[in-house]
């Protein structure tokens, strides 16, 4: 008897074990995973960061969240690697038991209220509803209470040189998004990246599946005073509207039924001083157009500041020699950009545009964007952007 119970506890101690190990591991890639998708991009994450502010009416913290990012990206990727090399076993269950709750609710509370439309667990690369990041945050909280439960049979894979390896995943995990966050994402996931061809992206392709919608009427009978809601599909089958008993009340409803081709850029609309849409004339532009971009001059430091004067000074010098158009495209208002022109004498034009389209084009601000004929030939961060002598070589030396 005692060698039948002494079976079972192995064998339980062994499916334990088992099923520990493949906790660990689908946590630890999926949370390596998440952070390096969005260390790959902190400043988009950072601006998803910002909608859940405003939610929480924590506005102050906009300034910071980019760097706010780098952190959560960098705890991600650590908590990851630790889970599966097994060390520091209980603080990183904690870790991992705390970060999930705090993510379930963030997700289960935009998901509810509606108030954000993607989570950003996965940055660009997979868009998520908040239900989709819920349901997956449901699913990581039951591995990951497995592990916190079991958190004492976590067993380091190596006891030698732990305190070289932990010091060397903490100093990457932290520079990946220091790196992208000063330069440009490695992978660019985003509608704008180079090589891609911006008035076509901005077309709907011939034969496209179109989006449909199901529209829902409340009608109330004039006579009996019956209520019903019917869709417009019964509206018209049953040829409703020839009977001038029913009436229509309030607005229709509207619901998705199925989603078709959605336009990559469908957003982007380039004015003038004046009010005028130049954006064909600016995107289709045949020769060389450098499109410098700042969401809000207001914000630039004064690193940035210096950084775009120098940015000016060399497009100044490029004009002198070749055929190109530089413009400045700002979500700010005219006078910021009338005064920043008064200062730096600026040879770029002035256009405006909304502050969303401007984030996607480059994950800087300010940036720029190099584009011909509106293909996206290069794009530069503020603190990337080469010399005249580099741009002749690699651009503009075939021009005569």
């Amino acid at each position: 008897m005692q060698s039948t119970n002494t079976t079972a506890k192995q064998q339980h101690s062994t499916t334990t074990e088992i099923l520990l190990w493949i906790s660990r591991i689908f946590v630890g890639l999926l949370f390596i995973f998440s952070g390096l998708i969005k260390a790959n991009d902190p400043m988009g994450f950072g601006y998803k960061l910002q909608e859940y502010f405003h939610v929480f009416n924590l506005n102050f913290l906009n300034d910071y969240s980019t760097w706010i990012a780098v952190v959560i990206c960098a705890f991600e990727i650590i908590l990851g690697a630790l889970l599966l090399l097994g060390f520091s076993g209980k603080k990183v269950a904690w870790g991992l038991l705390l970060l999930i709750i705090f993510f379930t609710f963030l997700t289960f509370y935009s998901a509810f209220f509606e108030v954000v439309t993607s989570c950003g667990c996965f940055g660009d690369a997979i868009p998520l509803t908040p239900w989709q990041s819920f349901i997956k945050d449901l699913i990581l909280l039951v591995f990951i209470l497995y592990i916190f439960i079991h958190r004492n049979k976590i067993r380091p894979v190596t006891k030698k040189s732990k305190g070289l390896i932990t010091t060397f995943i903490v100093l990457i995990s932290f520079g990946i998004g220091i790196y992208t966050s000063m330069y440009l994402p490695f992978i660019d996931f985003l509608p704008y990246k180079e090589g891609n061809n911006i008035p076509e992206l901005m077309k709907v392709p011939e034969g496209a599946e179109e989006t449909v919608y199901e529209q829902t009427y409340h009608l109330k009978h004039k006579q009996t005073g019956e209520e019903k809601d019917v869709t417009d599909k019964v509206y018209m089958d049953d040829k409703i509207w020839e009977d001038d008993n029913w009436e229509i009340i309030g607005e229709p409803k509207s619901k998705l039924i199925k989603q078709g081709y959605v336009v990559p850029i469908a957003d982007l609309h380039i004015n003038d001083a004046e009010g005028n849409e130049v954006t064909q004339e600016i995107i289709e532009n045949p020769y060389y157009n450098f499109i410098v971009t700042s969401t809000d001059l207001n914000g630039l430091s004064q690193l940035d500041y210096l950084r775009l004067d120098e940015i000016n000074a060399t497009i100044r010098n490029l004009a002198e020699d070749y055929t190109i158009r530089a413009i400045l495209l700002t979500a700010s208002a005219p006078k910021d950009a009338s005064y920043l022109n008064e200062q730096m004498d600026l040879v770029l034009e002035t256009f405006y545009a909304d502050a969303v389209p401007i984030k996607s084009m480059v994950r800087s601000n300010p940036g720029v964007m190099l584009l011909q004929n509106g293909i996206v030939i290069k794009k530069w961060s503020k603190n990337s952007f080469p010399d005249k002598e580099y741009l002749e070589k690699t651009y503009f030396q075939n021009i005569n």
